[in-house]
């Protein structure tokens, strides 16, 4: 008894062992294709999750994300390639897969005429948790959502955002390893997305996340990583910091200068620094200068400041607006649409 708990505990410290062997990766997807009739809606698509992550699924409308998620789930089949749940194959050993899974779709479906706490005990009980566990996961997967205040409430009379968190405790109930979330936070006010928000970066500790959202400020503040889906592929991958570099959009809009230096002079030493496309004049604060500086590509900060620091004027301000992830994403989807359709002419 003594030597299975302290294996039970090592494993969730250390990662996922089974069959003696440790996995960090949680989902591995490989080759995984998906058609409807004549249409792609996955293809070929590869990807890895590690134990811990927080990674968000980002993609168009008809991108593949929901496909993706629903056959990750076990609930659609693919037409061809491998996925692995916590070492088991989603096709072959469906039922242990599904078993390290909790699935939250996009419209969750609830029994409105079920109390909260019933409808958990319930779903705990058709996942296969022990009788006498019921209560305590049940009690477990209330406080976690914070659904002590509802618990005996008709879910049918809750508002969207405690619904949203029932259908999270459904996905949590019966402790699984990894949570897949199809857009947790749609529909809900700006109070109970930072809540929802909040609820998902605590699991992280707990649970490997993969989640689906429009709102892409959303996933940045939550996420770990970003995958980025375009007609049934991945055509980027990395932290948000990364896809900035690899878009070539790090910056967006204008760098804002305030330093200790004559303005004309300033303005025509710093249009000679590389990168820069335009320097224009704010006004003056005295003996200050303040210049709005336009990039010409890529982020020429380090280039302006060793030029401020060659000429020996005085900085107060340096600043620019980083480009955010909707504006990289438009950026990548856009980028990878028209190569898509420069390929398809041509062949």
């Amino acid at each position: 008894m003594g030597s299975s708990r302290q294996s039970g505990f090592l494993g969730a410290l250390h990662g996922n062992l089974v069959g003696g062997r440790f996995l960090p990766f949680m989902i591995v997807v490989h080759g995984l294709t998906k058609s409807y009739g004549p249409t792609d809606a996955v293809r070929d698509l590869s990807f890895s999750v590690k134990r811990g992550e927080i990674v968000g699924f980002l993609g168009p409308n008809g991108a593949g994300k929901s496909t993706t998620m629903k056959i990750l789930c076990g609930y659609l089949p693919a037409d061809s390639g491998e996925v692995r749940i916590a070492g088991f194959d989603i096709f072959s050993n469906s039922i242990k897969a599904r078993s390290r899974i909790g699935y939250l779709p996009e419209n969750v479906p609830l029994y409105p005429e079920m109390r909260v706490g019933e409808y958990l005990a319930y779903r705990a009980a058709l996942k296969g948790v022990r009788p006498r566990r019921i209560p305590e996961k049940v009690e477990d997967a209330l406080e976690l959502c914070n659904l002590r205040p509802v618990q005996r409430q008709l879910i049918g009379t809750l508002s969207k955002g405690y619904r949203q968190r029932v259908g999270l405790a459904d996905a949590l109930v019966n402790e699984p390893d990894i949570l897949i979330l199809d857009e947790p936070t749609i529909g809900l006010d700006p109070n109970q997305i930072r809540d929802i928000r909040n609820l998902i970066r605590s699991l992280a500790s707990r649970h490997t996340i993969l989640l689906s959202s429009h709102i892409l400020s959303e996933v940045e503040m939550t996420c770990s990583r970003v995958m980025i889906l375009n007609k049934g592929q991945i055509i980027a991958s990395g932290t948000p910091s990364e896809l900035r570099d690899r878009s070539g959009s790090s910056l967006s809009g204008a760098i804002r200068l305030e330093l200790l230096a004559p303005e004309k002079t300033a303005q025509e030493k710093l249009r000679k620094v590389q990168g820069i496309a335009s320097v224009n004049s704010l006004g003056m604060k005295g003996d200050w200068a303040t210049l709005e500086i336009l990039p010409s590509g890529g982020d020429p900060r380090v280039a302006l400041f060793e030029e401020i620091v060659r000429q020996g004027w005085k900085l107060r301000e340096l600043s620019a607006h980083e480009a955010s992830l909707e504006e990289i994403f438009t950026s990548l989807v856009a980028s990878a649409s028209q190569t898509s359709s420069t390929t398809s002419s041509r062949s």
